[in-house]
C-alpha cells in the first residue's frame, strides 16, 4: 500500500470515529488551525485556486522529488479541508499523487456533507493538487 493510500486510509478511520457531523467539522476546523503559517507575501493571485468560493492560495515545491505543499484560506473550515488534502499528499512524488486520486473525499462523506460550493471548491484544490504533480512530473521528466 502506497504512502498516500495509508495516509486516506487513516484519515477515514479518523473521521469515521466520530459520531456526528458536528464533530467531525470540529476536527476539521482543528486541522486548519495546525496549518504552517502562510506567509502573507506569498497570497498572489497566481497561487490562488480557482473554483473556491473562499479565497485559498496553495503553493507547491519540488524537494527531492516529493511535492510539499502549503496552503492557507480566508475560511476557517475551507483551511482545514486544505488541511486534510495536504495531510494526505504532501511529501508525495508526483506519481504516488496522481496515482492515488482524492477517493478519500467520498468514504468521509464530505461530498454530500458539505455545501455545494464547499464541494466544488474542495475537488477544485484536489484538482490542482493534481495538476502540480503533473507539472513536477513532466519537469523532472525533462530533466532525464
Amino acid at each position: 500500500m502506497s504512502a498516500i493510500l495509508q495516509r486516506q486510509q487513516n484519515l477515514v478511520e479518523e473521521f469515521q470515529k466520530l459520531t456526528d457531523w458536528e464533530a467531525r467539522y470540529k476536527l476539521i476546523i482543528e486541522k486548519g488551525k495546525k496549518l504552517a503559517v502562510f506567509p502573507e507575501n506569498e497570497k498572489s493571485e497566481d497561487l490562488k485556486v480557482k473554483g473556491c468560493q473562499s479565497q485559498v492560495w496553495l503553493k507547491a515545491d519540488l524537494v527531492d522529488g516529493h511535492i510539499q505543499f502549503k496552503g492557507d484560506s480566508d475560511a476557517m473550515i475551507v483551511k482545514g479541508l486544505i488541511a486534510l488534502l495536504l495531510e494526505v499528499y504532501s511529501g508525495g512524488t508526483p506519481d504516488e499523487i496522481l496515482s492515488n486520486p482524492p477517493d478519500f473525499i467520498k468514504k468521509m462523506g464530505l461530498d454530500a456533507y458539505l455545501s455545494p460550493s464547499r464541494a466544488n471548491g474542495l475537488f477544485s484544490m484536489a484538482k490542482q493538487i493534481q495538476f502540480y504533480a503533473l507539472a513536477f512530473k513532466s519537469l523532472l521528466a525533462s530533466r532525464q
